[in-house]
């Protein structure tokens, strides 16, 4: 008896997958799994009504726990891709270990998942799972299957689905993010409808106040109140979307070379990355600030690929959490028009001096106005010799670049 664990989500893309296991892949048990990082309750109805109407054995785990402490590690690392936080890149790693772990206790001899060739998924469920013993079956890339396709072979198989359509958009959700794509987004002249927003209100002139608490990088409570990772998040989701924070609407590059039109939501990651690149900019000397973001571009790039074991992060992660030591106070966040600035920030480790800044002193720890006058000398000197050096005239050299003999 073969056996394979299937990413399982009740959509058509999974729904038809199940018999093509058994029919072109030979497996005689497929067995659904859904990973639980957040997503809307109805998600886990529909995958629970077609997994009953396929007769499908289906489990479902929960990793939100596990997702939002990722999420929160992402933090420290101010991660983000071409200007937006990560959500979906960051689930993925965490669905894709759930699902091997069970496959692994099921005794599994394949693990499967319903992704396309023409997306990121694939490489980030893939990268987890070929680490393992199991066979990998990607039948929509493998078979070239279309969405037409699907549909037809739904429907001659009598599956469970509602004729392929799964609404006007393509929506990812988890704790962290939402991502809205196809349709009438895959124009990028065109301009999407308010109704396309589920977490995020249109911004208004209402304006709001509210302080965070970071220890050692991480956000550990609100307005005082201390929250675990997963509540921290869910407030924060509930009170920057009612100002309209976190919409982003972009051309993103896709790993595989396509270029793509993404819209998302991300109220709680957009607030957090502000307060926290505001905590640092106030504790960290500049040689750290300038180091740390070609740490944490390095970080947020790996993390985008589904990589977030690699030996690198790792590395990466060291000096990550060293120089979070540091980076415990408050930041006090403003919401306002679909923004959320930091308009005030206070810790104990403050690399900085009110007295030594205020231009009301004279003197800095001993050091006069007038010590100042040599380096202001010295600095730009190399630079200057240089421009006048590339202002005298050049010898003219032969018309035909050689001698007269």
């Amino acid at each position: 008896m073969k056996k394979v664990a299937l990413a399982f989500s009740g959509g058509l893309d999974t729904t038809v997958c199940v018999p093509i296991l058994e029919e072109e892949y030979g497996y005689d048990e497929v067995v659904g799994v859904t990973v639980d990082v957040g997503q809307p309750e109805e998600e886990f109805e529909e995958a629970y009504e077609t997994a009953e109407a396929l007769g499908l054995e289906h489990h479902v785990v929960d990793a939100k726990q596990e997702f939002a402490q990722l999420c929160l590690d992402s933090v420290c690392a101010n991660a983000d891709y071409q200007g937006y936080p990560l959500g979906t890149a960051l689930a993925r790693p965490v669905i894709a270990k759930a699902i091997l772990e069970l496959a692994e206790e099921q005794g599994c001899d394949g693990i499967a998942h319903g992704c396309t060739g023409k997306g990121n998924d694939q490489l980030r469920f893939e990268a987890v799972w070929r680490a393992s013993d199991l066979e990998v079956i990607a039948p929509v890339r493998e078979m070239g299957m279309t969405r037409e396709w699907e549909i037809e072979y739904a429907a001659e198989k009598d599956l469970p689905v509602q004729g392929g359509n799964e609404g006007v958009w393509s929506i990812d959700t988890n704790l962290w993010s939402r991502s809205i794509e196809g349709g009438n987004l895959e124009d990028p002249g065109y301009v999407p409808p308010e109704d396309i927003y589920e977490w995020t209100d249109q911004p208004s002139d209402e304006t709001e106040l509210i302080e965070i608490a970071f220890e050692d990088g991480y956000p550990v409570a609100v307005d005082d109140e201390e929250l675990e990772p997963l509540e921290l998040i869910s407030l924060l989701n509930e009170k920057a979307g009612k100002h309209g924070v976190g919409r982003t609407d972009m051309m993103e590059d896709r790993m595989l070379g396509l270029k793509v039109r993404e819209n998302y939501e991300h109220p709680a990651a957009t607030t957090l990355l502000n307060a926290h690149e505001a905590l640092e900019g106030l504790v960290l000397t500049k040689e750290e600030r300038d180091f740390k973001a070609t740490v944490d571009n390095e970080w947020s790039q790996k993390a985008y690929e589904g990589l977030i074991d690699a030996p690198l992060v790792g590395a990466l992660n060291a000096f990550v959490e060293k120089t979070q030591e540091r980076v415990t106070g408050t930041v006090t966040i403003k919401f306002e028009g679909g923004q959320a600035r930091p308009v005030g920030r206070e810790s104990e480790y403050a690399a900085y001096s009110e007295s030594a800044a205020s231009f009301n002193t004279e003197t800095v720890d001993g050091i006069e106005q007038a010590d100042a006058t040599g380096v202001a000398k010295y600095h730009g000197f190399q630079a200057r010799l240089a421009n006048q050096s590339a202002k005298k005239q050049k010898p003219e050299l032969a018309a035909d670049g050689g001698s007269d003999e």
